[in-house]
């Protein structure tokens, strides 16, 4: 045991840990305690128990209590449920910093890593009373003394992640700062291995996000000097004015500054901090903006923006809602050593469609979960982001939990995508009150929650494993490729090596057309730099003459990370057919290649495959007649049901007889992602609902026409990532025909 004399160094480092104020300092007084101690941070399992043993420290066994209280709840199970997990966690933001403690608690061996070198993010964040209560318990105090003092209810996100990444270090968590992550090397040998990523990057491969795009709203950010003066201290915060409820204030603001704001909020913390709503004319009228556009990116693109008319901007909307009782008022540094000013477009928001997905290469199997930003993109004038972003990482954490315990993998994913449902809904007053029994259990905090709102069968296409068809040793699949090479073959700058990476470009496929239609594209002309126009203008010919709708947009085509493979099959498989006069050229417009792709699937074996890979659960026996809705003759139906827009074959799925994208499949009341099979319908209106949201249907109906069914669970186009191609409605025909059959067949 180490002694408690005053002049310990064990003391004093700790000491030094705890009251250090940057990430750098931070890790290196945290490794000379270590050294000092003579503990090996590796050590994760034992790590924290150790520190105990050996730092005898009144001081911290203050903090001791504090952890080893969250640490004996039962939902950890002493740390051995996860004990052969390996997690990492992309970023060492607040979200996820806090959900690679709850991974640490829960005994998994933890690596986060950071992209930057340094906590430099000086806004300052609204917490709601849980997050208080949540941080408190995690000895926030203990850390910064100034935490929620009296009626505060913030904290700058600097200052957060510092008090996240000491707790993290203290519970063996490896942090590695200026370290970028790449991308996955996948496994080349098949052994038993658990591991879990959880991403907090807009990087996230298999993941796809929706847009929810209002009205333009800009915002301001701003954050001055705070000095910790006496008359800096006199200056009240401001929790939140909005124009509706305080008129002369902004008005006065307008008449004195020529500033026109519909709402401000100013906290004190380690800065001075200001987030406003600004109006565009008067940003206009003031020269912020140096000329309207309608696309809000080009309106506020660094090109269009007088960055000194800005800080003018700010100054003045900051000096007048203080009253001009803030003294020196000068601009923080951001981590670019940038006077810390930021304008921004809130208006356009993304939330990811799925929390979760698998992985599995060679037998190992990787479980990804998103948190943070990446997951649900936070609101600011609701505060949502760290109150989410925490709920989030608890979910996160339960989903391990689930993981570690060997719960089936897709009931994993279909019980963390559950609970996703309702995060979208949280609200201070919509969630349990007694804080001090949340947990990572989801039960602690929803008031209302259905861990089975979504089923497994519903999610195969969240499973991400290897192609259960070798494509490269199916001969069929070779003479499609020796045809294409052949067609292509004596082109410069065309040289096909495959059937997906070669066609990037667009000029093999505008050297098919040339090979077979010479009078409709000159080669000379193109340009290989120029791929989304090779991409587009192959695409058009080859609709408008052979009637081939495109796969995917040109844009996409030319820069997607990777081509599908079996989509890029049924596209070249038509084109093939359509020059060889296998089948007959069509008109615009006609067909979409539904009957191509189910001979693709008898052709090459597939369908015994994708039948099985894909579960069927009716929730009521299907008409055996085809609705005509889904007839083949209203296929070409290339608009959004939804948005109106144009649906590529790869975005595009079906139901109800609608096409429609992915993200614009959503509940009409409350803008949740939808799925198929788990939405109710009203034929009347035409309106979707999720199953929280059927009650509006409800009251719809007791004034319409009773036309309502709930979605039923049909074959979606689906492997682990084999995207809806354009056959969707033909193969829901199917599903239809084989439950009627199953049911036939069940009633004798």
């Amino acid at each position: 045991m180490v002694n408690q004399d005053p002049t310990n160094p064990s003391h004093a480092l700790f000491d030094q840990f705890v009251q250090t104020q940057t990430c750098k300092e931070v890790q290196r007084t945290f490794s000379e305690l270590c050294h000092h101690l003579e503990l090996d941070p590796r050590d994760y399992q034992s790590f924290y128990t150790k520190l105990k043993e050996r730092l005898n420290y009144w001081k911290a066994k203050a903090l001791w209590i504090k952890l080893d209280k969250r640490a004996q709840h039962q939902d950890y199970q002493q740390g051995k449920v996860c004990a052969k997990t390996k997690c990492l966690v992309l970023g060492a933001g607040p979200c996820g910093l806090r959900t690679a403690i709850e991974l640490a608690l829960l005994g998994a061996q933890v690596v986060v890593l950071e992209k930057r070198d340094s906590f430099s993010r000086n806004n300052v964040l609204h917490l709601w009373p849980y997050t208080i209560c949540d941080l408190r318990g995690l000895a926030a105090k203990k850390f910064y003394g100034k935490f929620c003092t009296g009626a505060l209810d913030h904290i700058s996100i600097r200052q957060l992640q510092l008090i996240l990444l000491k707790v993290s270090l203290l519970l063996g968590v490896e942090v590695n700062t200026g370290v970028e992550f790449k991308g996955f090397v996948e496994p080349s040998e098949a052994t038993d291995c658990m591991c879990f990523s959880s991403i907090c990057m807009s990087f996230s491969p298999g993941f796809r996000w929706k847009e929810l795009r209002g009205k333009l709203a800009i915002g301001i950010t701003c954050n001055f000097i705070n000095h910790h003066s006496a008359a800096e201290a006199q200056v009240a915060e401001i929790s939140g004015v909005a124009r509706i409820y305080n008129q002369k204030f902004f008005q006065d603001l307008l008449t004195e500054e020529g500033i026109d704001l519909e709402n401000i909020v100013y906290y004190k913390d380690a800065t001075h901090y200001f987030v406003m709503t600004a109006k565009k004319k008067s940003l206009l009228k003031m020269g912020v903006i140096k000329q309207d556009f309608s696309d809000a990116n080009q309106l506020l693109g660094q090109a269009n923006v007088d960055q000194d008319a800005l800080l003018r901007y700010a100054h003045g909307a900051a000096h007048f809602s203080t009253g001009h009782r803030l003294p020196n008022m000068q601009f923080a540094l951001n981590h670019a050593g940038q006077p810390d000013v930021a304008m921004f477009d809130f208006t356009c928001m993304h939330r990811a469609e799925n929390a979760s997905l698998v992985r599995e290469r060679k037998g190992k199997k990787l479980l990804i979960g998103l948190v943070g930003d990446c997951l649900v993109e936070p609101f600011w004038p609701l505060g949502t982001g760290i109150a989410r972003g925490f709920l989030a990482a608890f979910d996160t954490a339960w989903m391990v939990r689930s993981w570690g315990k060997g719960k089936p993998h897709l009931e994993v994913v279909a019980e963390r995508e559950s609970i996703y449902q309702l995060l979208s809904q949280t609200t201070p007053e919509n969630i349990s009150k007694n804080y001090n029994a949340f947990s990572i259990d989801p039960a602690t905090r929803y008031q209302h929650v259905n861990l089975n709102s979504i089923k497994a069968n519903q999610l195969q296409h969240l499973y991400d494993v290897e192609d259960h068809i070798d494509l490269d040793s199916v001969g069929a699949f070779e003479e499609l490729l020796k045809w294409c090479q052949q067609h292509t073959a004596g082109y410069d700058r065309v040289k096909v090596k495959d059937l997906t990476q070669s066609w990037r470009s667009g000029l093999a496929l505008c050297a098919l057309i040339n090979t077979f239609r010479p009078h409709l594209i000159d080669m000379s002309s193109l340009k290989e730099s120029d791929s989304v126009h090779n991409n587009q203008l192959a695409f058009s010919l080859l609709e408008e003459e052979l009637g081939i709708p495109p796969i995917i947009s040109a844009s996409d085509m030319a820069t997607k990370e990777q081509i599908d493979k079996l989509s890029m099959v049924l596209y070249l498989t038509q084109i093939h057919d359509a020059f060889n006069e296998r089948t007959p050229t069509r008109g615009k417009h006609q067909g979409n290649g539904c009957q191509t792709f189910v001979e693709l699937l008898f052709k090459y074996d597939c369908w015994s495959q994708f039948l099985c890979s894909q579960p069927v659960a009716p929730l009521s026996a299907p008409e055996v007649t085809p609705d005509p809705e889904l007839s083949p003759t209203s296929m070409n139906n290339e608009e959004c049901y939804f948005c109106g827009q144009r649906v590529y074959v790869l975005e595009r799925i079906s139901t109800e007889g609608k096409f429609f994208h992915r993200s614009c499949f959503t509940c009409q009341q409350c803008g949740t992602t939808l799925r198929l099979g788990r939405y109710t319908f009203n034929q009347h209106t035409g309106k979707f609902y999720c199953e929280l949201h059927s009650e509006q249907l409800e009251m719809e109906n007791r004034e319409q026409s009773p036309s309502v069914k709930v979605g039923l669970s049909v074959l979606s186009l689906s492997r682990w990532e084999i995207k809806p191609f354009c056959c969707i409605p033909c193969c829901q025909l199917v599903a239809q025909l084989v439950c009627t059959e199953q049911l036939r067949t069940a009633s004798g």
